[in-house]
């Protein structure tokens, strides 16, 4: 299982590049890859997106790209940019009747005027990109389950506490019968102990008053499968793969069980012990939402 917060750096070098890559993720529910990338880097977004996804599955992911050339670079002339700009001039000193030469130091620092010369270094960019961006990825991924095992831990810790108050519910379930029967009986008594003329007591008809009272507040079956997705649960963080969504699921299945025990219960036991369960699953979902 792993954590969708993380950070990792790599770098790499070739005969014409050195290349760094930064990565950090937050959480998300899908994957969400942000580059930043200057404009003659575009082309490589395909590559790097298709990388990233190959190895991560959620999260929000910005990567800081640094590309350096370690050889001399050439620079050519945008001559149409140049051309257009020195017609603008000459235009604007006839017209003004404005006294002067174009000055080359203003000329080489218009953008764009100079640019360097476009050479067919791809695949070596490439090659030395990808090693960067599977350097970075490691100690991404490495943090990554690092937060991810401490997760799990705290995770263990929630489930023990739910466990916890599964045998104080059961516990009081069982008495539930005769405390119906108990409390119908005084019931009747006192009714019975007002009424002047007497009230004889049906023993059939209280039994089945008592059944079901008792069948309504029945909670042996959400008992088994809060059990179950107990066991689903630590299965899942055992296994080690991608976990978010199962987790998410079982602890809305967790909430929806724990919320039928508090609707059928009327001992306090048991409604605290139900709280108790809503409480350690809410805690779950905040961490559930850190989880890959």
């Amino acid at each position: 299982m792993k954590s969708m917060t993380g950070f990792g750096r790599g770098q790499a070098g070739g005969p014409n590049y050195t290349v760094a890559v930064e990565l950090k993720t937050v959480n998300n529910r899908f994957l969400d890859v942000h580059l930043r990338l200057n404009a003659d880097q575009s082309a490589l977004e395909s590559f790097i997106k298709k990388k990233v996804s190959a190895r991560l599955s959620r999260g929000r992911v910005e990567l800081n790209l640094i590309i350096e050339r370690t050889e001399e670079i050439d620079y050519e002339i945008n001559r149409p940019l140049l051309t257009g700009y020195l017609r603008a001039m000459r235009s604007m000193q006839q017209e003004f009747a404005l006294s002067g030469e174009p000055d080359l130091n203003v000329v080489a620092r218009l953008q764009g005027v100079m640019q360097p010369a476009r050479e067919d270094n791809n695949d070596e960019l490439i090659e030395v990109m990808g090693r960067a961006l599977d350097a970075a990825l490691d100690g991404l991924e490495a943090m990554r389950a690092n937060e991810g095992a401490q997760l799990a831990e705290e995770m263990s810790l929630r489930l023990l506490e739910i466990e916890r108050h599964l045998p104080v519910i059961e516990a009081s379930a069982t008495d539930v019968l005769e405390i119906y029967r108990a409390r119908l009986n005084k019931r009747i008594g006192e009714i019975m102990a007002r009424d002047a003329q007497g009230v004889e007591l049906d023993p059939v008809r209280l039994a089945q008053e008592v059944a079901y009272l008792a069948d309504r507040s029945d909670v042996t079956e959400e008992l088994t499968r809060l059990r179950s997705h107990l066991a689903q649960y630590r299965q899942i963080i055992a296994d080690g793969k991608e976990a978010g969504k199962k987790l998410d699921f079982l602890l809305q299945e967790i909430n929806r069980e724990a919320n039928t025990v508090l609707s059928k219960a009327t001992e306090i036991s048991i409604k605290e012990a139900g709280l108790a369960i809503k409480g350690a699953a809410e805690k779950l979902r905040e961490q559930v939402q850190n989880v890959e």
